[in-house]
């Protein structure tokens, strides 16, 4: 057997190789769509959808000439930023942005591909990473932690070092394990404070401008009481988080705080506020009777009505809480009792616009999470395109010489823009039919949530129906978050300061910098603190570039794109 050794392996390998290859070309992936239905389909959607003109090549010659002189023309500001407005859209991942810009355009009766979000069209943008210090994929607790104080911790801490495992409350109330927030940087530069969002104000992301805890939640003494895993002796030895907002220095010093949550505030005796503290306490009576500063102004209101009719001259310090628990969604509210985040966050700038050293607004927009943790994509969607709306409306508040404004998301989500749907198509919809069981498939779609199933023909699903959840693939209670990267984009003094791909920590490092508060404001200033005259126009390099007029550069990209 010996001499027929080499010849039996080399017999061997070939047989391997050429079962590999069968095997390849086998399973070849191709694109090419030989469905006679689907390429007319396609054809007749590009003639009833697309502007003609995007048929010539020189239209988008132009779009992209257009931009490169837009970008190269950008201003990067300098100076000092007076003011920060901090926006973040829970889960909003880029699948999210995408098809919320779909979604917004649709309305209006356009394709939507190439419409933009307001936050869209600032000048810089980055990429944050999300993970904790203990978890690949981010919750809302530790990401808060990240981007409002600068520190990972653990998943579902707040406030707090990676040194504080869940629960363990004794290690919480170490100093040496706590994180600063960067509100209560801005309070100690003398700049006035806020927090804005459409959830619980003590829920995990606002309770990140304020708290220290060990678990998120407790958001009041009775859900640390019910914790069965929490040790006894943490509701006496461990303040709750709604505690905490009006006793500690950086909660009770807040300027705005609005949002859901009264349950959390109210004792468990006041059944028609469905009040769920065991202490007896009242604390939005406490926070009335908090003394600040001489003469301060404080104001507690808890529907639209109040906060429209509020004199924001004569209000120093604004308590609103509009819910007993987390707001509703846009598209289902009681516009007459609650509020829009547009509408909150107008009337926080007016509140914070009174301090001389400027201020720092915290918006959170947290029912794109909530919806998408249901697998209802349209509310998603939906609350993602009223955040557009809210920054829209505070970019024309304010001006990009003095103030910086940051959005972001503090995590992505599992829902996915999937298949090959023709321009135009329904965002909502499922337009594409499967060719292995000729059933169609939705565009949205989610890895996981309460909405899976069996493979079923949907065509008869109303998916406009808001509640609408649409198909996942693995049967969770809840669908999770997801671990990629989110988008930054910001506009304003110190922007650029958000270009590039970074840990999520950096965020609050750069608005500190760009605010000469906290950490930044002991650095040393590498421009001139005048925002109106030290903006300079970005250098392209010390290249051909820098001796070519743009209007002979610009001639040459054309040819080259000819």
């Amino acid at each position: 057997m010996q001499p027929y050794g080499v010849p039996c392996a080399f017999a061997l390998l070939i047989a391997i190789a050429l079962l590999l290859g069968a095997t390849t070309n086998g399973i070849e992936i191709r694109h090419t769509d030989n469905n006679v239905e689907n390429i007319a389909a396609r054809k007749q959607a590009s003639k009833n959808n697309i502007n003609p003109v995007e048929n010539d090549r020189q239209f988008w010659n132009n779009v992209g000439n257009d931009l490169l002189q837009k970008k190269l023309n950008v201003e990067r500001k300098y100076g000092v930023a007076k003011n920060v407005i901090f926006f973040i859209g829970d889960g909003m991942s880029i699948a999210t942005l995408t098809s919320a810009r779909i979604y917004m355009g649709q309305l209006q009766n356009k394709t939507g591909e190439n419409e933009m979000l307001s936050f869209e069209k600032f000048p810089y943008t980055g990429l944050s990473k999300t993970y904790c210090v203990d978890s690949q994929v981010a919750d809302s607790a530790c990401s808060a932690t990240a981007y409002l104080m600068g520190v990972k911790g653990n998943i579902e801490t707040i406030g707090v070092s990676g040194a504080v495992s869940n629960r363990d409350c004794l290690a919480s109330n170490d100093p040496a394990n706590q994180a600063v927030s960067s509100m209560r940087w801005a309070q100690q530069a003398g700049k006035r404070t806020g927090v804005v969002s459409n959830m619980r104000v003590t829920h995990a992301t606002p309770a990140g401008a304020y708290a220290n805890v060990a678990q998120r939640d407790w958001e009041c003494d009775g859900d640390m009481a019910t914790d069965k895993l929490a040790e006894k002796w943490c509701v006496t030895k461990s303040p709750d988080i709604a505690r905490q907002l009006i006793e500690r220095e950086t909660g009770r010093n807040l300027n705005v705080i609005m949002g859901g949550g009264r349950a959390k505030f109210l004792p468990n005796t006041d059944k028609d506020q469905q009040g769920q503290r065991q202490d007896g306490r009242n604390l939005t009576k406490e926070w009335l009777e908090i003394n600040r500063t001489s003469g301060a102004s404080s104001v507690y209101v808890t529907d639209r009505t109040q906060l429209k009719s509020l004199n924001t001259n004569e209000t120093d310090y604004l308590l609103g809480l509009f819910a007993t628990s987390h707001m509703s969604y846009n598209l289902l509210a009681n516009k007459s009792v609650e509020p829009t985040l547009v509408e909150m966050t107008e009337k926080a700038i007016e509140v914070l616009s009174k301090g001389d050293a400027g201020y720092y607004l915290f918006v959170e927009g947290g029912l794109i999470d909530w919806a998408h943790h249901s697998n209802m994509a349209q509310l998603a969607l939906d609350e993602a395109a009223m955040l557009s709306k809210a920054v829209g409306r505070a970019r024309e508040l304010t001006s990009p010489d003095d103030t910086l404004i940051v959005v972001t998301s503090d995590h992505s989500h599992t829902m996915t823009i999937n298949g090959y749907p023709h321009r135009g198509s329904d965002i909502l919809g499922h337009p594409v039919t499967a060719s292995t069981d000729k059933m169609p498939y939705s565009t949205l779609s989610y890895a996981n949530g309460p909405s899976a199933r069996s493979r079923y023909n949907l065509s008869q699903d109303n998916t406009k129906e808001p509640q609408y959840q649409f198909p996942s693939m693995v049967n969770l209670t809840w669908e999770t978050h997801g671990g990629e990267d989110v988008g930054v984009f910001a506009s304003g003094p110190w922007a650029h300061l958000f270009v590039g791909n970074y840990e999520q920590n950096y965020i609050p490092y750069a608005i500190s910098y760009a605010a000469n508060m906290g950490p930044g404001a002991e650095l040393e200033r590498k421009h001139g603190d005048n925002a109106n005259s030290s903006s300079t126009r970005i250098s392209v390099g010390p290249s051909l570039l820098q001796s070519m007029s743009l209007a002979t550069f610009t001639a040459l990209v054309a040819f080259l794109l000819q």
